[in-house]
């Protein structure tokens, strides 16, 4: 991945997780790896756990961010939570995944986007 790549990511999760904050959200881990992938953000609403994927465009020439979350990307963010949560002391009573989807600039959170 370049570094412009990088930084564009970066950034839309920046956005994301400012976003979550202002909304009442604790970002509990960003950029949470382990051998089989990383989780972009992981946050706590309440008793609700919640795993967001941030995709981030500078165009929809490709398509529209949230269409880069395809059934395979879903599996393997559950996946990667039931790790996450695995390894957490805390047992959240509800499990959510939302899509943060970041399109020249604008932001869109999709809640429980799957």
């Amino acid at each position: 991945m370049t570094r412009g790549r990088q930084a564009l990511g970066a950034h839309g999760e920046a956005r994301a997780a400012a976003w979550y904050a202002e909304h009442g959200y604790e970002v509990l881990d960003r950029n949470w790896r382990c051998r089989d992938g990383e989780i972009d953000l992981v946050l706590r609403h309440g008793r609700t756990a919640v795993f967001c994927e941030v995709k981030t465009r500078r165009s929809d020439a490709y398509g529209v961010p949230a269409e880069a979350v395809t059934p395979a990307k879903q599996l393997r963010l559950r996946r990667l939570a039931a790790r996450w949560l695995h390894a957490s002391t805390w047992r959240p009573a509800e499990v959510r995944f939302d899509v943060a989807a970041v399109l020249a600039g604008r932001l869109e959170v999709i809640e429980a986007a799957f």
